[in-house]
């Protein structure tokens, strides 16, 4: 066996918490309009109560026009009216406290709304005022200012520059918008910006929420002067396949992962120095509050080791571990980069987080059901090649148990412990996602992430399976979907919401988050792994990843199996199982 992370006794809730994701449009709606809401979500919360994870994650629901599901804020201290009322945020958060779920927030820095009250106001001023000052605006280049003024992209397609009409009618300056033309970026060298975010912090915090994920932590500071860069920027970053990964070839070396570079160019637009200072202010804001307040990074910043900058004693408390997520269905780039990944965040005596899907990507038991099992498309259409559900949701199963049995923390995108797939046949008609209007018509056209947003399937006979009172639904719910809902998994051994529930029991009772991790020898195509808690028990995981069936150890007893295991004391392929070791 070779440990590659120490176990450690642990008092920080979300050293080694499972958070589960809400996306607010698509958990539960109330009042039958269709959309999901906030009093939706506090009617459910007893599902993920009894699921058993630790804290909810909300995707935005502050005031917004919604050109972006709400990652495009107009009021960072109102609600939606769509989603409810400042009252009913309020009562979420105290039900969900009653039940023992912490709520984490989601805050989007980088950029506001068009609509937000302070570009309206730098549109009604003048170049070089105070009001524009909090963007950036910048004359453009060539005769008259006709051309933007860098060469930058958006990730959603197209430029990331709009051109304003100034208030006398005469074509004007231009706003950088990392994304869609509706969400200008926030210049975060101004003074004013950053105390706008410290007292929204406050806000939050004293209404008791327990922490805060941050959108697009990485992108806040640009590099001085906007340079050119010549490259494009892919929405969802990330290394391709993580067996190729420098850090984490380096790291399964046994080499420094800190002393590698070149895993990708980030561009000037993105993980610039600077985003740290201002992630040291938020963390002295979190810590004047009691109750372990937690700040998480949303940032696709590659070498693992740089990612590790954000997870500092002084900085954020987590940093979304997306190599993981981006990882093709291959044991040895598991291996590679569960130990860079370990290794990389013991350095700075952060936990390391694992994820497998959110609400950016493709669900992962679609991901993994794909000819090229793991890889990440962005989207999937009718006419795009289709997954093979019944082995897609098999190795989803799998790769969920062999998360969930890793030391650190982890997150749980809802709908996952259903088994739900992606909608892959979506009408263009219905789709809402700007990364599609944008890349419509061109080389890089992409379905979009409509198809992993869909609501979620309660009860597999009523209307809209239970999301909404009325059958209504902003975005169709495939037939299929009622073998998925949860009443009809409810108490039925083997389903997929079962075998959530036993998974999340055994790893709080195993204390398998804060576990050590030793490698055990294994044939290539397997992942087998053991944790040791900090009394000395021990769990072992060996997760399947080829084509034949592999023995388990002699006399070892079975705790959980993603699937069922064969009779001759064998893990199928594409089967993960716990033993007690």
């Amino acid at each position: 066996m070779t440990q590659v992370h120490a176990a450690f006794p642990t008092a920080e809730w979300w050293r080694t918490a499972v958070i589960y994701q809400v996306y607010p449009r698509s958990f539960a709606d109330s009042d039958g309009d269709g959309v999901g809401d906030l009093p939706g979500i506090t009617a459910r919360l007893d599902h993920l109560a009894r699921l058993g994870v630790d804290a909810v994650w909300l995707s935005p629901f502050y005031r917004s026009p919604q050109k972006d599901a709400g990652y495009d804020v107009a009021d960072y201290r109102d609600i939606d009216p769509v989603f409810g009322t400042l009252d009913d945020a309020d009562a979420m958060v105290a039900a969900a406290h009653e039940r023992g779920l912490r709520v984490i927030v989601d805050l989007v820095p980088n950029h506001t709304s068009a609509d937000h009250a302070w570009f309206r106001a730098a549109l009604a001023a003048a170049p070089g005022s105070p009001e524009r000052a909090r963007y950036l605006f910048r004359d453009g280049k060539g005769p008259d200012g006709t051309e933007p003024p860098n060469d930058w992209r958006s990730v959603f397609g197209g430029p990331a520059w709009t051109r304003v009409t100034e208030p006398d009618g005469t074509p004007g300056q231009w706003y950088l918008h990392l994304f869609d033309s509706s969400q200008p970026d926030l210049d975060w060298t101004h003074p004013e910006v950053r105390a706008e975010f410290v007292s929204v912090l406050r806000f939050w915090l004293d209404r008791g929420v327990d922490g805060f994920r941050v959108d697009v932590a990485h992108g806040l500071v640009k590099a001085e002067g906007l340079p050119d860069w010549g490259r494009e920027v892919e929405m969802v970053g990330g290394t391709v396949d993580a067996a190729g990964d420098p850090a984490a070839d380096a790291a399964a070396a046994g080499e420094d992962a800190d002393v590698v570079t070149g895993a990708g160019d980030p561009g000037p637009m993105f993980d610039q120095d600077g985003v740290h200072e201002i992630y040291r202010e938020w963390r002295k804001v979190v810590e004047e509050y009691d109750g372990e307040r937690a700040l998480v990074a949303e940032a696709w910043v590659e070498p693992l080791s740089r990612l590790a900058r954000y997870v500092r004693p002084d900085e954020m408390h987590q940093a979304f571990n997306f190599t993981f997520l981006t990882t093709r269905w291959d044991a040895a780039a598991y291996r590679r980069v569960i130990t860079a990944s370990l290794r990389a965040n013991d350095a700075v005596g952060a936990p390391t987080t694992w994820v497998l899907s959110n609400h950016d990507v493709v669900r992962h038991p679609s991901r993994l059901g794909l000819p090229d099992p793991g890889s990440r498309p962005h989207g999937i259409a009718a006419t795009d090649v289709q997954p093979d559900e019944e082995l897609g949701l098999r190795r989803g199963r799998a790769a969920t148990l062999l998360m969930l049995g890793l030391p650190g923390s982890a997150y749980v995108y809802q709908g996952e412990e259903l088994g739900l797939p992606e909608h892959t046949t979506l009408p263009d008609e219905v789709r809402t996602d700007p990364a599609f209007f944008r890349t419509r018509g061109t080389a890089e056209a992409e379905a979009g992430r409509d198809g992993c947003r869909v609501p979620l399937p309660w009860q597999a006979d009523a209307p809209a399976f239970g999301f909404s009172p009325t059958g209504a639904s902003w975005l169709p719910q495939p037939r299929e979907w009622a073998r998925y809902a949860a009443d009809a998994q409810d108490g039925v051994e083997g389903s997929t919401l079962e075998m959530y529930r036993a998974a999340l029991r055994l790893r709080r009772e195993r204390r398998l988050g804060a576990g050590g991790l030793e490698w055990v020898d294994a044939q290539p195509d397997v992942v087998a792994f053991r944790t040791v808690d900090a009394d000395g028990r021990g769990t072992a995981v060996v997760a399947n990843l080829g084509a034949t069936p592999v023995p388990l150890p002699a006399g070892a007893r079975v705790l959980l199996a993603s699937g069922p295991l064969g009779d001759d004391g064998t893990v199928p392929a594409d089967t993960t199982v716990w033993l007690d070791a």
